[in-house]
């Protein structure tokens, strides 16, 4: 147990051309080196493609991608008796919103295709439709906490 003060949560600034703070985040998570305008930049083009790509409001198809690809459960090892177990708990939703934006952004930089910004767009068009890798990432770690149901008496 740390002696220290809980850090506080000092919040983030809306975005200056969405004005939402998701997409402020997003920007933030996606900064290489401190390079914030070039992220900005990418993600704002991202979402520039999203609107000629498909006729709906680029900021509802990003809202509802996060949303489509946010875990609900995990598994955490556990060592009980020699054994480790892999244990399903439920995800706050901070580390929630935390992980799929991560699973978006690098399913995004591991895609073929021209620029991250078409990837990325692409990307979230496909975490839009319920389908593509940060999707799939999903589905998988949910598999895996299904799979391990049993050992949710191990939680602690």
């Amino acid at each position: 147990m740390g002696r220290k003060k809980k850090s506080i949560d000092r919040g983030i600034l809306p975005d200056t051309k969405y004005n939402s703070k998701l997409v402020s985040k997003f920007v933030n998570r996606m900064m290489w080196q401190g390079k914030r305008a070039t992220a900005m930049r990418l993600v704002h083009g991202a979402l520039e493609q999203i609107k000629t790509k498909s006729d709906k409001e680029p900021l509802e198809v990003f809202i509802k991608a996060i949303e489509n690809v946010k875990p609900v459960v995990e598994v955490k090892s556990r060592r009980v008796g020699g054994a480790t177990y892999q244990v399903p708990v439920e995800i706050r939703e901070a580390r929630r919103e935390a992980l799929g934006m991560r699973w978006i952004i690098n399913a995004a930089r591991s895609r073929n295709g021209h620029g991250m910004d078409d990837r990325l767009a692409s990307e979230f068009l496909d975490a839009f439709n319920s389908t593509g890798t940060a999707f799939k990432k999903k589905e998988d770690t949910h598999k895996m906490a299904e799979a391990n149901k049993a050992f949710t008496h191990y939680r602690w």
